[in-house]
């Protein structure tokens, strides 16, 4: 993966969770500055490397979908393909439009069917079906986590406030 590769995946991965991050901020004025940089910067992480398994994970999908294992090498990011990802994650800010976002998302996942119909041999219906699936897939996963860590971080602050009572 290029350097620039690298860089749009990072910019996409914090623009996202600071559309997730800084509604919460806004809504508890209370919180710490340094609390907030350390989610952003976390969030920001884990949605970079969740972005930069959405191609592994539908060429993994193909790989079971055909009877033969493909001569290529696998699918991989390049600027072409990252770019509209970062535009997506930049409207992820929930008062953008969250149907705009899901709409560039679709895009996204278009752009990278082409390129995994074309090295696997796949149809390009099944490329789609295995990068929704594959996209779909980490989605759930990702929010699957975001809720555990507000759920514990929800049970620790409501223990906190037991023991101080």
């Amino acid at each position: 993966m290029s350097l620039v590769v690298v860089v749009l995946l990072v910019l996409a991965g914090v623009s996202e969770a600071a559309g997730r991050i800084l509604p919460l901020a806004v809504r508890r004025p209370g919180m710490p500055r340094t609390l907030v940089a350390g989610l952003l910067v976390a969030g920001g992480l884990v949605e970079s490397v969740v972005f930069a398994l959405w191609p592994l994970t539908a060429w993994t999908l193909a790989e079971l979908v055909l009877s033969s294992p493909p001569s290529a090498d696998g699918l991989v990011w390049t600027p072409g393909l990252a770019a509209p990802l970062v535009l997506a994650a930049v409207l992820a800010f929930p008062l953008l439009g969250p149907f705009l976002h899901l709409c560039l998302f679709v895009g996204v996942g278009a752009g990278l069917a082409g390129p995994l119909a074309a090295a696997t041999g796949l149809g390009w219906w099944s490329a789609v079906g295995c990068v929704a699936a594959a996209g779909a897939g980490l989605g759930v996963a990702v929010e699957a986590v975001r809720r555990l860590v507000v759920g514990l971080s929800a049970m620790e602050a409501r223990e906190s406030r037991e023991s101080i009572a």
